[in-house]
């Protein structure tokens, strides 16, 4: 499988970016080690949108990697999104699916990648009861707080992967089990080579 690794780890306020960096490795060692064929971009240090979009034309799956700031991605991946996306028009969709001459076709359903699958994999540093909790601050789960990308990918024709995230990592961080998590993920999503 050949799979695109996209870091959106910034050095912004409090965060060096090392967390997702070091996620970021070891997905592209596991995936290498699983017999996966990977790429990868840096979004920080800059990419050539054309360039981009024929890598996400060679993936057959995607991994989006990054921390949570304010409750979504770092504008850098929305910045990512929209400029590699909106540029991706013939690849990874033709338009938004509508037609005056079949009105059973619905908005969001032009997407060409329906061979394509996708990953969100980021860091917080809300817990993971914020999530699982519909009492708390978070209670709608990982899913429902990134529904927007979700729904960005799925007009694209995108399968959705389970997410993977690390909770707690500034008050209380425990690296070793978030890299051990993480590589069974990676290995339960992607084990088949």
């Amino acid at each position: 499988m050949k799979i695109y690794l996209l870091n959106g780890a910034k050095e912004f306020g409090n965060s060096k970016g090392r967390l997702n960096t070091t996620l970021h490795e070891l997905a592209k060692e596991t995936l290498s080690k699983l017999g996966h064929e990977t790429k990868e971009v840096i979004i920080d240090k800059g990419y050539d949108v054309q360039e981009e979009v024929q890598n996400l034309k060679w993936a057959d799956s995607i991994i989006h990697q990054f921390p949570a700031w304010w409750m979504c991605e770092p504008w850098i991946v929305k910045k990512y999104i929209d400029e590699v996306y909106l540029a991706s028009h013939g690849v990874l969709f033709n338009d938004d699916g509508r037609t005056r001459k079949d009105p059973s076709k619905k908005y969001g359903s032009g997407g060409l990648a329906q061979n394509k699958s996708y990953m969100l994999c980021s860091t917080w540093n809300a817990p993971l009861e914020a999530f699982s909790d519909k009492t708390q601050f978070l209670g709608i789960g990982i899913d429902g707080v990134f529904a927007h990308l979700h729904k960005a990918h799925e007009f694209c024709g995108m399968q959705k992967l389970p997410s993977f995230m690390c909770n707690d990592v500034v008050k209380n961080p425990q690296v070793e089990r978030y890299l051990a998590e993480y590589e069974a993920h990676l290995k339960k999503m992607f084990g088949n080579a």
